[in-house]
């Protein structure tokens, strides 16, 4: 189990899930109440940021780095996905 030798690695690890948690909370409160849809779009590109956060926390704690190749896809698309919404709200706005 992870908590049977509490390391200063693996505690920093929990303790910042805690706080990637508390955010996307937060996260989904912009995204579901967003007055706008800007809004809505900088909450989802946050909780994709938050998403590649977890991937990199449950590497360090397993210790096994094929994660990041999912991490890093995940941070692709989110950038990608961004962009495309800029586009969009651009000619939308114009």
């Amino acid at each position: 189990m992870i908590l049977q030798e509490l390391t200063l690695i693996k505690g920093a690890v929990l303790s910042a899930f805690f706080i990637l948690i508390i955010s996307l909370f937060l996260a989904f409160f912009r995204l579901a109440r967003g007055p706008v849809l800007p809004d809505r779009i900088v909450a989802l590109d946050l909780i994709v940021s938050l998403a590649v956060g977890f991937i990199a926390g449950y590497t360090i704690l397993t210790e096994q780095s094929v994660f990041l190749n999912t991490a890093v896809v995940l941070a692709l698309i989110g950038f990608l996905g961004t962009v495309a919404f800029a586009l969009y709200l651009e000619r939308r706005w114009l």
